[in-house]
């Protein structure tokens, strides 16, 4: 029977490692296979549960085989560079987060959020969807990101010296017969300023101006516009508002733009409320050699029996970002004995954050309980984690299994090893004092179904859907 299931998993898994036993101890015996992806693209392990009431985009990382075919030859950053622009990210999101909570004491059941604007480079984000623009339909590649709200593309007319080089021509939206800019001093546009995108008056003083302004000094500013959007063959968006970008600064990798998932009124989730209820999931796969998918709309309630789900927090004045409670942690089957007020702070989500970031006392924890499970592999110094390992010359490595449990009692496991490890360092990080707020990086919601379903006040988590 273990010999089948060996082969079973073999044949419908391309994880760099292959899980084979030790399962009621709370630890996977793994044989080990390289780190790098397939040199092919495979999304054989996509489980989207099929709905009528959603619609579901391919979600690819941007540097796999996956990606659209005229970016596969992108460089790829080393991953020191980045991992720097994701705590670039971190450290904004941490500073504004205390600055919101030390305006007032907030109780543990008092909703808790953070800044609307972005923390950080936009290219530490990871994972991109293609989307079509305009009248006809133009295809363009966007950065997802669950931490911003203005979507944006580059528009013309721009020069190299305002734009940035991308892969895809620019959008232009003299070519398309529903693009429309939207009027300065509309109320669209006040609801703009009121979330500090406001960027006066463009266009001869006609056209609303929307500026988006990052941690590292990168921006984004242009003409907030009306565009009809295409999220998949048939599926429209009329008068999707966004930003036509005239003026960009900051790193990038010639993608065309960003996709703001988050909670404001700018978000595509928000904007298209009225249809899909203000839900939508995603799937982060394991490996960069294989798809996962981006939804919108919360699953039929039949499919919602295989979900766990935990309530959503928001900081009040805050709407960007969603969170949730967490109140313990298991290391090898074992809870680990953390006190539930280590994680008073709430736990955000984030799409574009690597590493986890866990307050002190949590960090502590885990990192010692899966050192000691570890113990057997060598540690070796790294700029990028706190705890690595050289794995050369182990034909097996025997990971434990991670678990985190919320609020409500929803527990999920982390995948194992890819939502475990990344480039054989533990993916975890301190955040800073018990107090403060932590993040759930992306590494951790590999193989996770997360649905953020703002309608309901709940995130919910499903095991194995990609």
């Amino acid at each position: 029977m273990g010999s089948l299931l060996l082969l079973f998993v073999v044949l419908c898994s391309y994880c760099c490692y292959i899980a084979h036993g030790g399962n009621e101890h709370g630890f996977v015996v793994e044989q080990r296979r390289s780190y790098e992806p397939e040199a092919v693209c495979s999304a054989s392990r996509v489980n989207l549960e099929p709905s009528s009431t959603t619609v579901s985009m391919p979600l690819v990382h941007r540097y796999g085989p996956c990606a659209p075919s005229q970016y596969s030859n992108v460089p790829t950053p080393s991953f020191s560079e980045t991992l720097r622009h994701s705590r670039a990210r971190t450290n904004y999101f941490m500073r504004q987060a205390s600055k919101g909570m030390g305006m007032a004491s907030t109780p543990d059941d008092a909703a808790v959020t953070f800044p609307t604007r972005l923390g950080g480079f936009v290219d530490s984000l990871e994972y991109v969807v293609t989307l079509g623009f305009g009248t006809p339909s133009v295809p363009l590649v966007l950065l997802m990101d669950t931490g911003s709200d203005v979507s944006w593309v580059q528009c013309t007319p721009c020069n190299s010296t305002r734009c940035y080089p991308q892969k895809d021509p620019l959008f232009d939206p003299s070519k398309s017969s529903t693009y429309a800019p939207i009027a300065c001093h509309t109320d669209t546009c006040r609801k703009l300023a009121g979330n500090h995108y406001q960027n006066g008056c463009a266009g001869g003083g006609t056209q609303c101006g929307y500026s988006v302004e990052y941690a590292d000094g990168s921006h984004s500013r242009g003409v907030y516009s009306n565009e009809t959007l295409t999220l998949a063959p048939g599926v429209t968006v009329k008068g999707f508002h966004f930003g036509c970008g005239h003026d960009q600064r900051g790193p990038n990798d010639k993608y065309d733009g960003l996709l703001g998932l988050g909670g404001a009124p700018e978000s595509l989730v928000v904007q298209t409320s009225s249809v899909y209820g203000g839900a939508f999931s995603y799937c982060l796969p394991a490996l960069n050699s294989e798809a996962g998918f981006l939804a919108l709309g919360a699953p039929p309630n039949a499919n919602k029996s295989a979900f766990v789900f935990t309530p959503m927090r928001h900081l009040p004045g805050y709407a960007t970002f969603y969170m949730v409670t967490m109140t313990g942690i298991s290391v090898g089957g074992k809870p680990l004995d953390i006190p539930q007020s280590a994680f008073r702070g709430g736990m955000i989500i984030d799409s574009g954050t690597i590493g986890t970031e866990l307050p002190e006392t949590a960090y502590n924890a885990v990192e010692a309980a899966l050192r000691k499970a570890l113990a057997a592999y060598p540690m070796v110094p790294s700029e990028d984690f706190d705890t690595c390992y050289n794995f050369t010359g182990y034909s097996n490595v025997t990971v434990p299994r991670v678990a985190f449990t919320f609020r409500g009692g929803a527990t999920i496991d982390l995948d194992v090893p890819n939502g475990i490890l990344v480039k054989d360092c533990l993916a975890f990080r301190e955040s800073g004092p018990d107090v403060g707020l932590g993040i759930i990086g992306n590494v951790n919601q590999r193989t996770l179904e997360v649905l953020y379903d703002a309608g309901r006040g709940i995130v919910g988590f499903r095991a194995g859907a990609c």
